[in-house]
Formats: structure tokens, sequence, C-alpha cells
């Protein structure tokens, strides 16, 4: 899949951090099987074990309806396609489903599942700020590449979406885990087009939001190494090299070796101007560093 921007629809670009409990629960439906994301395990167990049988009403509207069909049955995103023939009682019983699904899988976790999210688009944030939007667009999920006006996305079905100077939203999601992105074209009557992209799962999301601590600060450290592991703490705000080798108290070359090795794992981006190179964290960065965060404070 291809999105053609123009001038105009860099300069509107904007993010949210989310859009909203049932939206996320319409994804989580497709962690909920056997071919779920082993991140989710934990979760998938609690959900199974307090829904008891009413799961099976659950499994049968997973299986039934894809995202691009479940949400223009909940009104809550248009596709273009039309839904006729699916009468008021269908559209109450799906409702219904989803919203005992999301009081269950979703809402007891949405305080952190937020706030985690919250900090994607603040990372997000700081690399447009710090590096441009052309920096945001290109570090948003691996599969995503900018290829200036177009962004083109790895693995997707192969058609182009023009936006044409209505700009669009940047919005990320925990659970559309197997996708890298995808465009609701009218969702929640925010009028332009909304990208979702998928944000790292890892072991901080077990350890926040499930409870199965694997021991964050031990793994981060054995991940990248001790000097490593602080350099992510350090860019937790955007910094030069020579800025980060005083925060470290190393040395420049240092410094700039570190900053090589995180930004090759794709945890930091790095601007450069000039002779300066200015280094952000990724949307994966913050997941780490959250980690690191989580583990503590279990």
């Amino acid at each position: 899949m291809r999105i053609h921007f123009t001038v105009d629809d860099v300069a509107q670009l904007s993010m949210i951090s989310s859009l909203g409990p049932v939206v996320e629960s319409a994804f989580a439906l497709k962690q909920l099987g056997r071919q779920g994301s082993p991140a989710f395990r934990g979760w998938r167990k609690g959900v199974r074990e307090q829904l008891g049988t009413r799961i099976a009403a659950i499994e049968q509207l997973a299986d039934r309806c894809s995202i691009d069909e479940l949400l223009p049955l909940l009104k809550l995103y248009s596709s273009g396609k039309s839904d006729i023939g699916v009468d008021e009682r269908t559209r109450q019983q799906v409702r219904a489903t989803l919203f005992e699904f999301c009081q269950v899988a979703v809402l007891p976790h949405w305080r952190e599942m937020h706030g985690h999210m919250e900090s994607v688009r603040d990372a997000c944030g700081r690399i447009g700020i710090a590096n441009g939007m052309h920096a945001l667009l290109d570090n948003l999920h691996p599969k995503l590449n900018w290829k200036p006006p177009v962004l083109e996305m790895a693995g997707e079905p192969d058609h182009d979406v023009y936006l044409n100077g209505r700009g669009i939203v940047l919005c990320p999601s925990l659970f559309m885990v197997g996708k890298a992105c995808m465009i609701l074209e009218d969702v929640l009557e925010i009028g332009v087009p909304v990208l979702v992209f998928s944000v790292p799962v890892d072991t901080a999301v077990e350890t926040e939001f499930w409870g199965h601590h694997k021991g964050g600060e031990q793994a981060l450290s054995a991940l990248v190494g001790h000097t490593r592991a602080a350099a992510l703490q350090m860019l937790s705000e955007s910094c030069t090299t020579s800025e980060l080798s005083q925060r470290l108290n190393i040395s420049l070359a240092g410094a700039s070796k570190h900053a090589t090795v995180l930004r090759k794992a794709g945890l930091v981006t790095t601007a450069r101007k000039r002779n300066t190179a200015l280094h952000s964290l990724t949307p994966l960065g913050v997941a780490l560093l959250r980690q690191r965060h989580a583990s503590k404070v279990s």
C-alpha cells in the first residue's frame, strides 16, 4: 500500500494517543485465538478465565468479522462499503458482544495502555520537532518506508491512497499486532483519514499490564549493555552526541558509538545538520525504556 502526501498533507499531519477502548477491543479480538501474539499469553488466559462460557460468543464474533466489517457495524467507522442487509437487531448484538468483551479485556488495563500509547505519541512528537515530519514518518514502524512524497507499507494490499490535501492523523495501537498499519477513512467523526500503526509489544507490556514480570532491568542491560541502557535513559530527552557524552561522562567517540549501535537496533533515530547529530528515541526505544521503569516499580 502507498499513501501519497502533498505539501498540505504533511503540514496538517497530527497525532492522537488512541481511538479509545472500544476500537482497541475490536483489534484485540484477533489476539484472543491461538494465532495471537505470544506477548498476550497472560492477557488471553485472564480474559478466558473471566469470560467463562461467554467466550464462545466472543470467539464467534472474532471468526465471523474482520476489522473492516466490524467497525462499520458499530457505527464507529465507515469503510465506504455498504452494510445494507445488516438489520438493527444484528447490529445491536454485535455491539453488545464487543462491549462485554471490552469490559473484561481492555478496560481493566486501559489506564496503563493509554499511558503507554501517550508515551509513544510523545516520542513521535519529539522526533517530529527535533528531526522533522519526514523523520517521524520514516520511524513509525519497521515496515513503513518514507520515500517522499509517498509512505510505503510492506506486506499490505497493493493499492494507492491519495490524501489530496485532507491531511492525516496518526494513531498507535497496542492490539493491532500482525499488521503494520491500517487506514481508517472516517472514524469517530474525526473527519480526516487515520493511519493506525502497531507499536512494539514485548515483556514491558507483559510486566506492566498483565503482571508477568521477567526481570526488565536485567533484560534491557543484557540486550544493549549497561552503558547503552543508560544512554537510552539519557535520550528520553533528545540531545546531540556532545550532550550525550556529557550526560554519560564518556568520550565523544564513545557516545557516538553507542548512539550508532542504538540507531542500528531501531531504538534511536538521528538527524544530521551540518556537523551536529541530534538523537531521539523511536517508539521501540520508548517501549524498552518503559520496560526498565516497570521492573523498578515492581
